[in-house]
């Protein structure tokens, strides 16, 4: 069997030549560019230890970074458990035989699709504050968790629904044939499978919902990002303060998606079945449960 990849041709030696020196020439020029930003950054005295030594105190952390990712955390927690009840709920609505369940739906979920998450924070924010639907203090959270969870719902659904449609018609074939009605097909054997192969993209999702948490400081609700520009106002480090506020977002966001890759090796295990037991030991064992039969001796 020949040694070269089947999805394209090896490079000859004038190939590898060429690549090597595009190779070669890429990376110097990226390292010109990070040369030039550097001594501009210089120049503009934002790389003096003065603009970075805030980040060192407790201060700094203690009013600022901490509640902002406390308020990142809580917003985005809060839109994660809303948004998965809304996007089961409209994803199995919009399968519903019932088009006076489907209907419904279908619009609610092209509309909040279509609409802008920015928008549906501003309308919420001001929809509270106006009729005093919540507390002061907490109408711009219920601002954000609302934006979020209509249109991240919308989205699970559509997941959803794409993830039930993917599975072989056979399933639920095979659930009619026993006398199940759509909903039992729908809880007991459909959406289990579903699950599964969606919780790459619900993942991606996830960290869909943390990162737009930083559209809250159009509102003035007090995450992360808000809480780098006051920083940056405060010290004169915007820049800075930028570069941190990133950093710890990264992080954020790296720690979220190891947790949901964790938590989908953990389900794609647990829902294997147990390993057949070999011809060798059920002739030496039985199987498992069944009655083993000895035989009577015969006359003589």
């Amino acid at each position: 069997m020949s040694g070269s990849s089947v999805l394209f041709d090896a490079p000859g030696p004038r190939a590898r030549v060429r690549n090597h020196i595009a190779t070669a020439v890429t990376v110097l020029v990226v390292i010109l560019v990070l040369v030039f930003v550097g001594l501009e950054l210089w120049a503009k005295e934002q790389l003096q230890w003065a603009k970075w030594e805030p980040f060192i105190t407790p201060n700094v952390w203690e009013n600022y970074i901490l509640p902002g990712i406390e308020g990142t955390l809580k917003a985005a927690g809060l839109s994660i458990v809303l948004a998965g009840i809304l996007g089961v709920a409209l994803g199995v609505g919009r399968l519903s035989p019932h088009k006076w369940i489907s209907s419904p739906c279908a619009v609610f979920v092209e509309f909040f699709r279509a609409v802008p998450v920015l928008i549906m924070m501003i309308f919420a924010y001001f929809f509270y504050s106006r009729y005093d639907v919540f507390a002061s203090e907490y109408s711009t959270l219920a601002g954000v968790v609302t934006g979020l969870t209509l249109y991240n719902g919308a989205v699970i659904a559509e997941i959803v629904r794409a993830g039930v449609n993917a599975l072989p018609r056979g399933q639920s074939e095979a659930a009619s044939s026993l006398g199940m009605r759509w909903g039992q097909t729908m809880r007991s054997i459909l959406l289990p499978q579903a699950i599964t192969s969606m919780l790459p993209v619900l993942i991606s999702q996830l960290v869909v919902v943390l990162k737009d948490t930083a559209l809250g400081v159009a509102i003035t609700y007090p995450e992360l990002v808000s809480q780098g520009t006051n920083i940056g106002a405060a010290f004169t480090n915007l820049l800075p303060a930028l570069v941190v506020i990133a950093v710890l977002m990264i992080i954020v966001n790296f720690a979220l998606s190891s947790f949901a890759t964790w938590l989908e090796a953990r389900l794609r295990r647990s829902r294997r079945g147990t390993k057949p037991l070999d011809p060798e030991t059920i002739e030496q064992e039985g199987a498992p449960g069944a009655t083993v039969k000895v035989a009577e001796p015969g006359p003589g």
